[in-house]
């Protein structure tokens, strides 16, 4: 059963956006220089003593970043395979638990990585940061796109008709065409 669900499922391909609704991609390089940049104080609010301890927060706090995000978009993703009854309850946790630990593996090795490159260059913070940035922006669409593959059609044309009442054009945003108006 767990084959056939991560076959059809698509667990372990790369981030991109997909059509397929019951794709579930993986957390990707675009949360790196947050992961990076992100930094889980453990010594209570004092200053860290060591490297090993600033080796240790950044990496807990990479883990936990790549955690949360897989965690949301597993989910997300596997909604709409619940609300069809091809997945129920139970096997929508087993399966956001597996691809949760797949990508807090990928958040440890990113975070041991991204805070070695900044004890020895530690002026890349800035860079990072701006890159954190357009990284948050691409993860935000991934979720938006599996927040929207998981509404039936109903709910799709309740929230164009609200948008298109507020002047919002949500066309571009699904599609990435430029259309100047929109239809309800």
């Amino acid at each position: 059963m767990w084959a056939t669900i991560a076959q059809r499922c698509s667990i372990w391909n790369p981030m991109g956006r997909e059509r397929d609704p019951d794709h579930i991609p993986r957390a990707g390089y675009e949360l790196a220089p947050l992961a990076g940049l992100a930094s889980l104080p453990l010594s209570g609010g004092h200053p860290p003593l060591g490297r090993a301890r600033v080796f240790s927060e950044s990496t807990l706090g990479a883990v936990l970043v790549y955690a949360i995000y897989q965690a949301l978009l597993t989910a997300l993703r596997t909604e709409a395979m619940v609300r069809r009854e091809e997945l129920n309850r139970a096997s929508q946790a087993r399966l956001i638990g597996r691809s949760v630990w797949g990508s807090i593996q990928d958040g440890a090795a990113i975070g041991l990585a991204m805070s070695l490159l900044l004890l020895i260059f530690p002026w890349l913070t800035i860079p990072l940061g701006m890159l954190s940035v357009v990284g948050l922006g691409k993860a935000s669409l991934d979720l938006f796109h599996a927040f929207w593959d998981g509404l039936n059609e109903q709910q799709r044309r309740e929230l164009h008709s609200a948008a298109y009442d507020a002047g919002v054009n949500l066309h571009r945003l699904i599609h990435g065409e430029s259309q100047s108006t929109l239809e309800p």
